[in-house]
């Protein structure tokens, strides 16, 4: 294969990712304050992320599931994609046109399920079309498009907000979607499959469905048990305010392990018996991700209310280019040092790094010092990303690793559940005991997710020589 098709099959990430990097981090979180109050901003976003990503939960690996059988003379991806992008179009705009909360509401549902109809196909393209000998070259250049939105929306989307150019923003990310979409339908070439798969497709779909069921009911519990011990403590005093600090650490922690337990034993049933390092790898992945998909959701919120930087969204978009840039330059060798090193110690690593970069926010005063602090998780975030992935395709048996990786979905749509879900309601919680107090309590239970995804660790044993 040439570069060009190493890139034009790639090509659709870097629209996905501008998208997701704009709207999570600074369109979102912009939008949310504009329609509620102050003292309830972090409940709503959570909120909202919570909902959308139980859409993506159930809509990506469908849409994956559906390609497989597609019998379109386009192919398999393609259609999908096409579907997808044309759907996300008429989404954001409804969100651009958003006069109240719950319209807003409505349209990232919405926008939800279109994108991960696209999501879930594009996924399948590496594996169609790639010999197997060259999909560490083409995972490679999936890598670089997923990293490159975040410097370039440092440029574009951030500035756009901080200008109060909702629109401009908007229409950024429709042009990204849209033109990546078109060089994927013309210049992918996809050989349609002529045979209907006769696997009944109603099981799987089950399947899924009730995966999806179990993880938000055990996150729902979760966040209650953190309301219950607020109105049971009562007033605002110290030993009330630690209690439920406390409180929301056992239930991001506890819904992720429980969570992803009982979703393993139901989406792999035996398996999860014979494999337990499988379900413990996914364990470790979501602890990671909630931490540091949350620190991402939130950074507006922490640089407006506690630093009182004044143009916020400017601010996030300057942070992320320098974050962006050493996540790549730390994820680039991060695979050859696993192959070398093994994998587990890098995981590892990754958490430590985590944890002390989030900590060291605590310390930041000024743009500086956040930084470093950011520089930090950006570095463990490239060696995670890198290295993490690599330790689970160790730990999956071979001849059902599609079945045991579509598990591992729920560590990418599971983090914002728990992490913004949880956390936005304890955030405005600690905001009306002191301005900007929620945000650091919170930071400081991400940091400690991350600390707690280096213990599960002790109990992930790979099996393969090089992931030892």
């Amino acid at each position: 294969m040439r570069l060009f098709d190493y890139i034009t099959i790639n090509i659709y990430w870097l629209g996905l990712n501008m998208a997701s990097g704009s709207l999570t981090p600074i369109i979102l979180p912009y939008l949310v304050a504009l329609f509620v109050g102050e003292e309830v901003k972090g409940t709503a976003l959570g909120t909202l992320r919570s909902a959308g990503l139980v859409i993506a939960i159930l809509v990506q690996p469908t849409a994956g599931l559906l390609s497989d059988r597609s019998t379109l003379r386009w192919g398999r991806r393609r259609p999908y994609i096409f579907l997808g992008t044309v759907l996300d179009l008429l989404f954001l705009t409804l969100m651009g046109l958003a006069g109240s909360y719950w319209f807003l509401f409505a349209s990232v549902l919405l926008l939800q399920f279109s994108s991960n109809i696209a999501h879930g196909a594009l996924q399948g393209l590496i594996p169609d079309l790639v010999p197997e000998e060259q999909r560490g070259r083409a995972s490679g250049v999936k890598a670089l498009m997923e990293l490159l939105p975040v410097v370039l929306t440092a440029f574009t989307t951030a500035r756009l907000i901080g200008a109060g150019k909702m629109w401009e923003a908007l229409l950024l990310v429709m042009g990204s979607l849209f033109l990546t979409m078109l060089i994927t339908l013309f210049f992918v070439h996809e050989e349609p499959i002529t045979e209907e798969v006769k696997e009944p497709l109603s099981p799987r779909l089950v399947r899924i469905a009730i995966l999806t069921v179990i993880f938000v009911a055990v996150t729902a519990l979760a966040g209650g048990l953190v309301g219950l011990v607020g109105r049971l403590c009562g007033g605002m005093g110290v030993v009330q305010l630690v209690a439920v600090g406390l409180a929301g650490l056992v239930a991001m922690a506890g819904a992720i392990i429980l969570g992803v337990w009982w979703s393993a034993r139901v989406g792999i049933g035996e398996g999860a018996r014979k494999h337990p390092s499988f379900t413990w790898w996914v364990v470790n992945r979501l602890l990671y991700l909630a931490a540091v998909g949350s620190i991402q959701s939130f950074a507006l919120y922490f640089l407006q209310d506690v630093l009182h930087v004044p143009n916020a969204p400017v601010a996030v978009g300057n942070l992320m280019v320098v974050v962006g840039i050493f996540t790549l330059l730390a994820a680039l060798p991060s695979g050859w040092l696993a192959d070398r090193f093994g994998r587990k110690p890098l995981v590892a690593l990754a958490g430590v790094a985590g944890a002390l970069g989030t900590f060291l926010l605590f310390l930041s005063h000024t743009m500086p010092m956040v930084t470093v602090s950011g520089i930090i998780i950006g570095m463990s975030a490239g060696i995670f990303m890198t290295t993490n992935w690599a330790l689970g395709t160790d730990l999956v048996p071979p001849e059902e690793a599609g079945r045991y990786l579509g598990v591992s979905n729920l560590a990418g749509a599971g983090a914002g559940i728990v992490g913004a879900g949880i956390g936005g309601p304890m955030a405005d919680f600690f905001n009306a005991y002191q301005k900007g107090l929620g945000y650091l309590v919170i930071f400081a239970i991400y940091g400690a997710l991350f600390l707690l995804s280096v213990v599960t660790l002790l109990a992930v044993r790979p099996t393969l020589e090089e992931g030892a």
